[in-house]
């Protein structure tokens, strides 16, 4: 595929949404919103790459309380033509049909190839990738198998999202309150993944989330290593223009992005 002339690709990940609190939640969701309204203007398509929300499950009828606004933005920009896709994250893994039948928005499970004027891209939230994490990566079977999604789901929605909203205060990436430091080329699992994937094909740029860091790592063989951060202390974006990728700020925090 080619992009048309003056239109661009964008990929945002991580505004976990609900997290801490409703305030700063509140805040966030009307950042991305303003952002999205902005890069709608010149955009070819948006890819959202996992944790939209810091929880969300989908019951038969009943759809999570709040994001309304980010919600009727997303439906705002599929009406007009725009493609979103959308890669599910750790915290919002239990998706269905909810995105692809009110959105038209395609929900992608696992990685997936790209290619826009002749440049290839591997995306994919990044969580479970790479070399050791077993408990999570064990977890995270558990917590797809559809057996235990339906347990989850035969909770009153009152019990099952109070209980969801409980584990996810205990996790550091709920509460946003650290931010990450980069470990070294040798102990960052997504770079690890990214060099073994580039053994068995040529990829011109990996595109993650889930670190919570914004980085632009340079591979060996020429290709780049993405990982896009987030929107709670960085508000990191990545934009592609037919020729060239860059990792920025939307706040102007550019000085914060690792670049190796």
């Amino acid at each position: 595929m080619r992009i048309p002339l003056n239109k661009n690709i964008y990929f945002i990940s991580d505004f976990h949404l609900g997290a801490p609190d409703y305030k700063s939640s509140l805040e966030r969701e009307k950042t991305v919103v303003q952002f999205l309204d902005e890069i709608k203007k010149d955009a070819a398509e948006i890819f959202i790459v996992g944790d939209i929300f810091d929880f969300w499950y989908e019951y038969r009828r009943v759809v999570p309380k709040g994001n309304v606004r980010l919600l009727g933005k997303l439906a705002e920009i599929t009406d007009s033509g725009i493609r979103i896709h959308f890669f599910v994250g750790n915290h919002d893994m239990w998706m269905k049909n909810y995105f692809q039948q009110e959105l038209n928005i395609p929900v992608y499970f696992e990685p997936k190839d790209f290619e826009w004027n002749g440049k290839t891209f591997h995306l994919a939230h990044g969580d479970g990738l790479g070399p050791g994490d077993h408990r999570y990566k064990f977890i995270k079977k558990v917590f797809r198998n559809r057996f235990s999604q339906w347990l989850f789901g035969i909770f009153p929605p009152y019990m099952g999202m109070g209980l969801a909203n409980f584990l996810s205060r205990r996790s550091r990436a709920q509460t946003g309150s650290t931010e990450e430091v980069f470990l070294g080329e040798d102990r960052e699992w997504l770079i690890i993944y990214c060099k073994e994937m580039l053994k068995k094909k040529k990829l011109d740029f990996f595109v993650f989330g889930h670190r919570h860091l914004p980085i632009d790592f340079r591979l060996n063989n020429g290709s780049r290593y993405i990982n896009l951060g987030d929107w709670i202390n960085y508000y990191t974006y990545a934009v592609f223009d037919g020729e060239k990728l860059e990792l920025k700020s939307y706040k102007g925090k550019d000085e914060k992005i690792i670049r190796k």
